[in-house]
């Protein structure tokens, strides 16, 4: 079976890193999407709507192929960079990372930067639970009612979840299947006779 879990974490939390007068708060997130990311970044910064930087990075996917970094105005490299660094050494993904930065008065040069949101970010997801998820899609099955014994089995057989029902003169039914069995059980389905359509279907 190919991969189809992946880890984040259970719940937003925070962390907090101080260097010579600078604070860094820094905030970790589960998401699932780009939207909420957008959402959670510009919450973040109307609540801190006075700090100097709002730095982040972001992970989503299995494979992390989806990411991005942003140093808000720190030196390139200097900030979205460290963060980023952090949700890869802890091979996590779906992760929102933001780090706040209230100026102290005294510059703390490259490294003194990279240190610094790297601390913070690592507090952040140090401070969280992590937990692995299962990447599953949501398959929806119109049937004839004499396909429901035969539906049924197969439900039973590979132990699939059903997420709802209707069983009428035509039936529905809404199953949760693992992504890496996605099409072995889309094969099987429509093997059945009786099977009028089988899609993907968004929750």
């Amino acid at each position: 079976m190919l991969p189809d879990t992946y880890q984040t974490i259970a719940q937003p939390s925070e962390g907090l890193y101080k260097e010579k007068g600078s604070r860094f708060i820094s905030f970790a997130y589960p998401v699932d999407n780009e939207e909420e990311i957008k959402t959670i970044i510009s919450g973040i910064r109307k609540e801190h709507f006075s700090a100097r930087h709002c730095c982040y990075a972001w992970s989503l996917g299995i494979d992390q192929v989806r990411h991005r970094i942003n140093d808000d105005g720190e030196p390139s490299g200097t900030a979205g960079r460290p963060i980023f660094g952090q949700i890869q050494s802890g091979k996590l993904t779906n992760l929102l990372v933001v780090v706040v930065r209230y100026f102290g008065g005294t510059l703390l040069g490259v490294s003194g930067l990279i240190q610094a949101y790297k601390q913070a970010a690592g507090d952040a997801i140090g401070n969280a639970v992590v937990v692995t998820k299962t990447v599953e899609y949501t398959l929806e099955i119109a049937f004839d009612y004499l396909a429901m014994n035969s539906l049924m089995q197969l439900v039973k057989d590979h132990q699939l979840e059903i997420i709802n029902s209707q069983f009428d003169l035509k039936c529905l039914l809404r199953l949760k299947v693992r992504a890496a069995r996605l099409q072995e059980i889309e094969s099987k389905i429509n093997g059945i006779s009786g099977i009028l359509d089988c899609q993907i279907v968004q929750e």
